[in-house]
């Protein structure tokens, strides 16, 4: 078998490269954005289920609340990720024009950033050399702003991905308070969605790799925390007859 000793390639079971983080980076955000679904959406409709058993009222309302949520999640992950890719976009048009203006300037920094990373001299100038040969641009705006210009963020595919992320999430308590029975609605609905964050609270702390047990009990005793609240609300402007 011809393999090179003393340089193997990368595992094909382990992860590697920007592709990787990318995608894991944006299976966190559709992780926490339906975690925002299921939070803001079952505080809503438990809370309007303690001032009426009315099911066209709830659906209405819960309705409105995921329609809003969604397209504010999807409009200002569009922004955000919008204002990101214009900054990363103005970094690599100054790159290319320091490259085109400066190149020798260009090739000594990228050498000393190799130097700075532990390479010889020597070895960082041969380094530097061969990458500006094969790809100058990718070479320089990964050593000096870690990025990659292939693969700069798509604020369209982030506001769909964040809009569907909060609209799955909010499914599960409104789809809860409508069909289950009005007297045991509100505490089905509770136990349910705090399953669910529970659950997307064990995910997000695995992508992450933090504890599992502390991420659970944030998430959890902040979503009841926001059920609880809204539905002492609705509770008292029941009574106040409002």
């Amino acid at each position: 078998m011809d393999r090179t000793i003393g340089t193997p390639g990368p595992s094909p079971h382990e992860p590697h490269g920007d592709s990787f983080a990318s995608r894991l980076n944006w299976l966190r955000a559709g992780v926490l954005g339906a975690n925002d679904g299921i939070v803001s959406t079952a505080g809503l409709v438990v809370g309007v289920a303690a001032v009426t058993t009315d099911t066209s009222t709830l659906l209405a309302a819960g309705i409105a609340g995921l329609t809003a949520g969604a397209i504010s999640m999807a409009v200002g992950e569009y922004v955000s990720v919008s204002t990101q890719r214009d900054s990363e976009r103005a970094l690599l048009a100054t790159e290319r024009r320091e490259l085109r203006d400066d190149p020798d300037y260009e090739l000594v920094e990228l050498t000393e950033i190799y130097r700075a990373k532990g390479l010889t001299p020597q070895t960082a100038r041969a380094v530097a050399e061969e990458l500006t040969a094969h790809d100058a641009l990718t070479a320089h705006a990964e050593a000096e702003l870690g990025l990659n210009p292939t693969e700069l963020t798509n604020p369209w595919w982030a506001a769909g991905a964040s809009a569907v992320a909060f609209v799955l999430g909010a499914l599960l308590p409104l789809l809860a308070i409508v069909l289950l029975p009005t007297s045991v609605r509100v505490p089905v609905t509770f136990a349910a969605v705090l399953t669910a964050l529970a659950l997307t609270g064990s995910v997000s702390a695995r992508l992450g790799g933090s504890s599992v047990g502390r991420a659970v009990v944030r998430v959890v005793v902040g979503g009841a925390l926001a059920m609880a609240v809204t539905y002492g609300i609705g509770e008292l402007a029941g009574v106040a007859g409002i």
